[in-house]
């Protein structure tokens, strides 16, 4: 292994006994090392404590012995640069904000091995790459899905990827979606308010409380569940509704919880999918006499879920420096709700 540098300290006072809890506790804030990278330098035989090599992540440690980590130099990644042109807007030496496209994935898998943010990314950034994980590459920290349209922060430095991902883990990032439901929810409605996981703060505010894990026979979607899984928050408030009665709601969504699908999940429990979404939608129906024709058709064949990532915010993970960012709904969403408002 070429050692690009290396890191010495003193585990403090009263360590936990596994080294790499220990490590992950006591390793400077500057190194910029997670504890999963941690996990893995210890494996490779790059940690020494006391002198000695350990490879043992479990091994035992106590209070005053000398950690000495040696670092390799960041890989090039395998994912190739692609000039992919992109909607940049915000970027520094440590990061870079995005208002990404609706049908553009963000990192390669499988099924989309290029064409993808972060091939774009790897061309845009050029050698200016965050090396966590042993690979130059861009530190994706979020992501959204293919279909849904709006902003996302990536990192560019270590600092900034640890920075982030903290910031991310607590819950404290700002981030706030539009999305066009079927429906629109109501404090009043006894049928919400009988679904379990679902109720209402003042002002009218959905909040749904759930645990979210992948379907047991669909491993493309995700289910709501109360036992098990991950537990998620969203909350949703409507901002315009449409038909005569209404029967579509522009809803303002956020965030406390950042699970996959969370937004369409959830609104599809609380029995207000979105607009065009094929996974969770189902088969919506509007009533005949609620919209004109032509808005029910235009509804009917939107072709992505009406999701959007209006807005986001954050602490500056260099700086300190409180960052917001709003991205305007993207033209087929902003075309969508012209013709909805100019039929009713």
């Amino acid at each position: 292994m070429s050692i690009h540098r290396r890191i010495s300290f003193v585990l403090r006072e009263s360590p936990h006994p596994r080294l790499d809890k220990a490590l992950a506790r006591d390793v400077p804030e500057e190194a910029n090392l997670s504890r999963t990278r941690l996990g893995k330098l210890i494996e490779q035989g790059a940690v020494r404590v006391a002198g000695e090599v350990v490879r043992d992540p479990r091994a035992r440690v106590a209070e005053g012995q000398m950690v000495e980590i040696g670092v390799e130099e960041a890989e090039e990644s395998h994912i190739q640069a692609e000039v992919i042109p992109l909607d940049v807007v915000f970027e520094d030496d440590d990061l870079v904000v995005v208002n990404k496209p609706a049908g553009m994935v963000v990192h390669p898998a499988p099924g989309s091995p290029s064409g993808t943010l972060v091939n774009a990314l790897m061309a845009h950034c050029g050698d200016n790459l965050s090396g966590v994980g042993g690979m130059k590459r861009p530190g994706i920290v979020h992501r959204i899905d293919k279909e849904t349209s709006g902003l996302l922060v990536v990192a560019k430095s270590d600092a900034a990827h640890h920075g982030l991902a903290r910031q991310f883990e607590k819950h404290t990032v700002e981030r706030y979606y539009k999305a066009l439901v079927y429906g629109v929810p109501d404090g009043n409605d006894p049928r919400l308010r009988g679904i379990k996981g679902a109720s209402f703060e003042p002002g009218n505010i959905l909040k749904l409380t759930t645990q979210l894990a992948r379907h047991k026979t669909d491993r493309q979607r995700q289910a709501v569940l109360f036992n098990g899984g991950r537990h998620a928050v969203t909350r949703a408030r409507t901002v315009e509704s449409f038909g005569t009665p209404p029967v579509l709601a522009l809803m303002e969504c956020w965030l406390e919880t950042g699970r996959t699908h969370q937004i369409r999940v959830h609104m599809a429990h609380a029995g207000h999918a979105l607009v065009g979404d094929p996974t969770y939608g189902g088969r919506r129906k509007l009533p005949k006499a609620a919209l004109p024709q032509i808005a029910a058709e235009t509804v009917k064949g939107f072709p992505r879920q009406a999701l959007h990532a209006a807005v986001l915010g954050f602490e500056h993970p260099v700086s300190g420096q409180m960052m917001r960012f709003e991205a305007q709904l993207p033209q087929d969403m902003a075309d969508l709700l012209d013709v909805v408002r100019l039929a009713v």
